[in-house]
């Protein structure tokens, strides 16, 4: 019973939340995440601490790395090797860290991301930069706490004699807390440091005419600073960051761009092949070589041009579609009071300066108890020397050392700490000249005191002595800033003919969606013949194209894919195409209705859609050219239920003919339908009836000839001139196009404009396609039901209606 006592009866979601918490606090606080007063996360700092303590700093020989790394994990990190080895390879880094903290010797890595050497083979010691995290660690100025088997005492922060969380920057991922704080100048941030001890008010503006922004050990150039400042002042921000590039001439009128720096954290290896394939795949024309020619003296690769080709033009590309530009994201989130916080810049800064004077505070204290301490001994043993002779004899008389200490004090008053040095003085000190040496001292003493008395009595001049250190450290290690700030951020425009060399296609598409380009010659070949489709398709569309064009297609479900031509795959005109659905993700019941192609898309043309449910639709087609085209866009909204039936590309000036299924017809022209925006509805276009709905919609230009043709679903067709139809306005209901008939009524499966020439598909349900030629039929006027042209009874009810698309 006794034991059954000590199991609680908990519902696992408390469990697992207080388990979650206490874990998430651990690695918020105790891994991942900097401290905001010496920017370093406990197992950097453990790697620092413990190198100092075991000697191996910048003036000593250098030792194995995995001395190093035992020593940190048997002593202060109970994890793995890999990780304590990573972290302080990433600190020896000069591409990764802008100020080193550990200098190695041996492979540790590379800016290309190859690996380090195994612990076993590097060695390492503390950077000279490192001592000023560490310096006067021993003088008790940071609380020290038990390291985790309770054997040692490890620092919880460091003293940091400079604002490292802003000069070497950090990142780290945990549990609901990200950060990411780039690296700055050394000399400007103790510059901003400075400004704000002298002026605790001081604006972001001010601050920033110290630090200019971010500056990375790979340099490059950091564009925006507004997006700069609102991370000084939030904690969050964003810039564009560039590698430095130059266009130079080589001999014959041919150019290269050379690159000497890199954005920050990007992959060498792996951008140059990256350009490569662009250079392979044709995704970017004129690169004829992509060289790396990085070597001891400094990154460098260069991107050889072709003859005439557009360098600053691959430039914009290349910035555009590569790690030559990325965006950089400023998080600054870092430990301030046991807590996480976004902090801004001054928030940082004024972290840095409390921790500071705190530091020099209990430096100070250390030093004033160590400086009373030596002087109370001190003026013993100028005491004792000035009555030798006695001091002499009572010693000489004493049993032992206890009993000689016992009698100084008890006869001369002396003090125990004054009798312990007085026995244990050497007997040469006794000399004249140590007399005047131990005057010399006292004095020495009593002006420390005084100073560090001072220094604790007075803000003032504690700060003075602040600003005196970091400023002899900014002489000492400061060098100069390698990233170019840029106020602007650049608008990268790439012009197509970059990208695409310019060459003539056929471009097709079919009624179950496949599309290709073909090249004039495989077409040729064929003889525009043997068109390569399934048994059961059919064309839909077919242009003599060019590879800077735009291919728009349309979908029944209110989408458009924008495909350029350039990117549509090169197949034979013999061989099948690829279908849509593998270029662009559209659902399984949605199929293409229309494809046009575009060759500019131009503010003085438009896009007119007519839907299923009478609603019409004009949008300026410069609105469809897309920027980001990996899955299908909106081409307009459809209410649920409704589906796009014809879209057109019109100048604004035409005529609108909307037939429906019961035959009805209304005629209108386009300036009626007011333009709108991409994503809205559109206006009604014709009233309809409860059953009905919209078969055809027709843009047509009312300057030239043109006649109706109509099918309905019992195989009629018939012909009618426009003019039966009256220009009236839209959303009416329109006029009837067919004599109604009690049994079996002809219902409207589709209508089209015909003039001269034209040629018309019908087809059946089972039946093979019938090709009409609309000119051997007289014209009807909107009363008849017109002639009939297939048995419905044999090749079931006609379906459908189109003009012919001429592949010859």
């Amino acid at each position: 019973m006794a034991n059954a006592e000590k199991f609680l009866d908990l519902p696992l979601e408390d469990v697992l939340g207080d388990a979650f918490g206490k874990y998430s606090k651990y690695i918020i606080q105790d891994r991942a995440l900097p401290d905001a007063r010496d920017g370093l996360k406990p197992v950097q700092r453990r790697i620092l601490y413990a190198m100092h303590h075991e000697g191996n700093i910048a003036d000593k020989p250098f030792r194995k790395s995995a001395k190093t790394v035992g020593n940190v994990i048997g002593n202060y990190h109970p994890h793995g090797d890999t990780s304590v080895y990573d972290a302080m390879v990433r600190m020896s880094q000069d591409w990764k860290v802008r100020n080193v903290l550990v200098e190695m010797h041996g492979n540790n890595g590379s800016v290309d991301g190859d690996p380090p050497a195994a612990m076993r083979y590097t060695e390492a010691r503390l950077a000279a930069i490192s001592s000023e995290l560490l310096r006067d660690i021993e003088k008790d100025t940071v609380e020290f706490a038990p390291n985790f088997d309770d054997t040692q005492e490890e620092p919880i922060v460091l003293p940091a004699r400079f604002p490292n969380l802003l000069v070497n920057g950090s990142t780290g991922i945990s549990a609901g807390y990200a950060t990411d704080i780039p690296p700055h100048n050394l000399g400007e941030v103790v510059d901003a440091a400075v400004m704000q001890m002298e002026n605790p008010d001081v604006t972001v503006d001010e601050l920033m005419t110290a630090i200019k922004g971010p500056d990375f050990p790979t340099g490059g150039i950091a564009q925006g600073t507004e997006g700069i400042k609102k991370a000084f002042e939030t904690g969050k921000g964003k810039f564009i960051l560039r590698g430095k590039a130059e266009i130079e001439d080589l001999r014959g009128g041919r150019q290269q761009i050379v690159v000497t720096e890199i954005p920050y954290e990007v992959n060498k290896a792996n951008l140059v092949k990256k350009i490569d394939e662009l250079r392979v795949d044709r995704k970017v024309e004129g690169i004829s070589e992509v060289r790396d020619e990085t070597d001891r003296t400094g990154l460098r690769f260069v991107i050889e041009l072709k003859k005439e080709a557009d360098a600053s033009g691959i430039l914009k590309f290349l910035y555009k579609a590569t790690d030559l530009q990325i965006t950089y994201n400023y998080n600054m989130v870092a430990i301030y009071n046991k807590t996480p916080k976004q902090m801004g810049l001054k928030r940082i800064l004024k972290a840095y300066i409390e921790h500071q004077k705190e530091v020099v505070t209990r430096r100070s204290e250390h030093d004033l108890r160590k400086a009373k301490d030596r002087q109370h001994v001190v003026e013993g043993l100028i005491r004792a020397v000035s009555i030798l002779d006695e001091v002499i004899a009572t010693i000489r008389s004493s049993n032992d050392k206890r009993d000689a200490k016992n009698n100084l004090i008890s006869e001369y008053s002396f003090t125990e700490a004054q009798a312990e040095a007085i026995v244990t003085l050497q007997l040469y000190r006794l000399t004249n000249t140590d007399i005047t040496t131990l005057e010399k001292e006292s004095n020495e003493l009593d002006k420390l005191i005084q100073k560090l008395e001072a220094i604790l009595g007075s803000e003032k001049k504690l700060v003075s002595v602040i600003k005196k250190e970091l400023l002899e450290i900014r002489k000492k290690y400061a060098d100069g800033r390698m990233t170019r700030i840029e106020e602007e951020i650049e608008e990268i425009k790439v012009n197509l003919e970059v990208m695409v060399p310019s060459e003539d296609v056929v471009v097709t598409v079919t009624e179950d969606g496949y599309v290709k380009r073909t090249s004039p010659r495989s077409y040729a070949a064929s003889n525009g013949k043997e068109f390569g489709m399934k048994e059961t398709d059919s064309l839909l569309r077919q242009f003599d194209s060019n590879t800077t064009n735009t291919l728009l297609l349309f979908t029944n479900k209110g989408s458009y894919i924008y495909l350029p031509v350039h990117n549509l795959p090169d197949i034979r005109w013999k061989d099948l195409g690829q279908h849509v659905a593998n270029i662009c993700a559209i659902d399984s019941d949605e199929r293409i209705i229309e494809a046009m192609e575009i060759n500019e898309f131009d503010e003085e043309r438009y896009l007119v859609f007519v839907t299923k449910q009478g609603m019409i639709k004009k949008t300026e087609l410069s609105q469809y050219k897309a920027q980001r085209y990996s899955k299908p866009l909106m081409a307009l909204k459809l209410k649920k239920e409704d589906e796009l039936v014809d879209v057109y590309v019109t100048n604004g000036t035409n005529e609108v003919f909307i037939a429906t299924h019961t035959g009805y017809g209304l005629r209108f022209k386009e300036e009626d339908v007011n333009v709108v925006g991409q994503r809205a509805s559109g206006v009604k276009g014709i009233n309809l009836k409860d059953d009905d709905y919209v078969v055809s919609g027709i843009l047509f230009d009312s300057t030239t000839k043109n006649d109706l043709f109509l099918l309905t679903q019992r195989g009629a067709v018939k012909k009618m001139p426009l003019s039966e139809f009256d220009i009236t306005s839209r959303a009416k209901r329109g006029v009837v196009m067919l004599r109604e008939l009690k049994s079996n009524p002809h219902r409207v499966i589709g209508v089209t404009t015909v003039t001269k020439g034209d040629k018309v598909i019908v087809r059946t349900e089972k039946g093979e396609p019938v090709i009409v030629d609309p000119s051997s039929y007289r014209p009807n006027d909107r009363y008849s039901n017109g002639s009939f042209i297939v048995d419905v009874g044999e090749t079931g009810n006609a379906c459908e209606l189109k003009k012919e698309t001429n592949t010859e």
